[in-house]
């Protein structure tokens, strides 16, 4: 969700001030919360602030295990989620679930699919291309001449 911008907030600070209106109908009036006003008051009292506030960037890894799994699947390339699993939990002493390797594979742009390690198929990709028949000509209703 996209942050308030100043110039609404600025908006909200003085209608605010004037006094004319409780917080929450200054709330239904600008579509807000009553809590975000009220969060929003005492940001501007104690800071003297309208901006938002920065957004956090999410999660840090806490361990770098990158080069190991490169280095498993360079070695032995037909590992599955489940293999990488217990090597990691054995070799490096890290339990990680199947999801957390995946998306791991995934940022150091690995798939887990397999290239084609046999001869091409014979048939053509698709179906055939239907050919529409007139009652006439159809096997299922012969011609009555």
């Amino acid at each position: 969700m996209k942050a308030y911008s100043t110039d609404l907030r600025q908006k909200i600070i003085e209608a605010c001030q004037r006094g004319q209106a409780t917080q929450r109908a200054i709330a239904e009036l600008f579509g807000l919360s009553v809590s975000f006003l009220e969060k929003l008051l005492q940001r501007y009292r104690t800071t003297g602030t309208l901006a938002a506030k920065p957004r956090g960037d999410g999660q840090k890894r806490r361990l770098d295990y990158d080069q190991h799994i490169l280095a498993w699947i360079q070695a032995q390339p037909d590992l599955t989620l489940a293999e990488l699993q217990t090597k990691t939990c054995q070799e490096l002493g890290i339990s990680l679930s199947l999801a957390t390797l995946c998306r791991n594979l995934k940022r150091l742009g690995l798939t887990r699919k397999k290239g084609p390690s046999g001869p091409p198929n014979v048939t053509p990709n698709g179906y055939a291309k239907r050919v529409t028949t007139t009652r006439a000509t159809s096997p299922r209703f012969p011609s009555s001449a």
